[in-house]
């Protein structure tokens, strides 16, 4: 978050930002400084079709022409992928297809990786499965511990989704069936 807004005030992404949704409430003050408004949505066993139904409200509020799920760490509804497919992005920290799902950099640990990336994407029914929009990796090496590829890891998730959403703002994406061409 705090990447994309500082690339949001710098003007390197064009577009408004109109909301921030979350269901932590621990960047709020951060967002409320840029003068955005913020919605803290808790979300829990308990309470997921009432939140994720706000949250439907939300977006229709603001009329949101992109939705960005970073560290977001929810599954969104297949009700929500279907309404609003080809406008919500997300990044992982993993280079899809390997190390889908949760902790991909202790996945690509126990396996001795030598690259670990971020893969940028659309939200589909599927986790983690939508059209690619952008990749990068960087090398590691035996001595790297699962703390250093995750340091490394979130400097390449930052530039990976930065790229992907101003792709996705600039009409440079074209999808098709589950793939996409990404034009210069």
């Amino acid at each position: 978050m705090a990447d994309l807004l500082y690339r949001w005030h710098s003007n390197e992404i064009n577009a408004e930002i109109v909301a921030v949704i979350s269901n932590h409430d621990d960047l709020r003050r951060m967002v409320e400084w840029h003068e955005i408004p913020y919605h803290h949505v808790p979300v829990s066993k308990e309470n997921k079709a009432e939140a994720f139904a706000h949250i439907d409200e939300l977006f229709e509020k603001y009329e949101a022409d992109v939705v960005v799920l970073a560290r977001y760490m929810q599954i969104l509804p297949g009700e929500l992928c279907q309404k609003y497919s080809g406008k919500v992005i997300n990044i992982h920290h993993s280079f899809l297809p390997s190390f889908a799902g949760a902790r991909p950099y202790h996945q690509a640990y126990s396996r001795g990786v030598k690259l670990i990336g971020a893969t940028c994407h659309y939200v589909t029914q599927d986790l983690d499965e939508g059209p690619i929009i952008e990749q990068d990796v960087i090398r590691i090496t035996h001595s790297d511990s699962i703390e250093d590829m995750v340091r490394l890891g979130k400097d390449v998730e930052k530039n990976v989704l930065a790229r992907g959403l101003r792709s996705h703002i600039e009409d440079r994406v074209i999808t098709y069936e589950n793939k996409t061409v990404v034009f210069d």
